[in-house]
């Protein structure tokens, strides 16, 4: 049983293909999927997804990177989503400052907006962060997001970082780049992070792991990343199997 936290079968990379890509994951073993919506468009058709197939949940938000294109419609509209009983959190939200198209203010007022947004619904949320750790974890400790907690998707810091994310109620999830071979701050996290702390997530169909490296990524390949883990903690691929996906329906409350 693994739980791929975080999947983007609602990206047109899987227009041709989606029944089998689905069908795939569930054969390596997949029970559950959260598939995250960032904008309008992306949004919509994780709720169709979700509502489509009984084993997928949705994450509704907005991206930092199209934070100057949401509107408080947007942000209305996101709260009345929150209430569907297959939306589990809020987000992918967060700070990107490798991209330029939203300035960094109007970004940080976007994340405060999604954050007081979460608290108000009582939904954990789901981080973005890219080239912007300082600012993340700031605006987390002001606006007190441990009420609620989350997850610091696709966790690229160091365990410093992820020591100081614990601290605020976060679960460390980790993907597609703990199995490439020279990445040494992910594997450093997953030997640090106790692994009742730890989630497993594709980001599909970005960051595909080793062996599949610069390909097209797919959520039966979360089944690398658990293995992978479990090399690093010295075990059983079973049993990061059987605790991480606890840790997300917990996190998720699913029963």
């Amino acid at each position: 049983m693994l739980f791929d936290t975080h999947v983007h079968l609602n990206a047109e990379q899987y227009n041709e293909d989606l029944e089998e890509v689905i069908n795939r994951a569930k054969s390596e073993g997949v029970s559950y999927m959260v598939v995250v919506g960032f904008d309008r468009l992306t949004i919509e058709r994780a709720m169709v997804l979700a509502e489509e197939y009984e084993f997928i949940y949705a994450c509704v938000g907005w991206h930092p990177v199209d934070a100057i294109d949401m509107t408080d419609e947007d942000l209305k509209w996101i709260e009345e989503l929150a209430a569907h009983p297959k939306v589990v959190a809020i987000g992918e939200m967060g700070l990107d400052y490798h991209w330029d198209k939203s300035p960094k203010d109007i970004q940080q007022e976007v994340f405060r907006k999604q954050i007081r947004l979460a608290k108000k619904v009582k939904l954990p949320i789901v981080i973005h962060n890219r080239e912007a750790t300082a600012d993340i974890v700031e605006i987390l400790q002001q606006e007190e997001a441990a009420e609620v907690g989350g997850i610091m998707h696709c966790f690229s810091g160091s365990p410093e970082v992820a020591t100081e994310c614990l601290k605020m109620n976060f679960y460390i999830s980790l993907g597609g780049p703990v199995t490439f071979k020279n990445a040494k701050k992910p594997k450093e996290v997953a030997a640090a992070v106790p692994l009742d702390k730890l989630l497993i997530e594709t980001d599909c169909p970005y960051l595909a792991p080793h062996p599949y490296r610069g390909k097209r990524n797919e959520p039966g390949y979360v089944k690398l990343v658990a293995e992978q883990i479990a090399e690093i903690k010295g075990v059983s691929f079973e049993e990061v199997a059987r605790i991480t996906t606890n840790n997300a329906k917990k996190l998720f409350d699913i029963n």
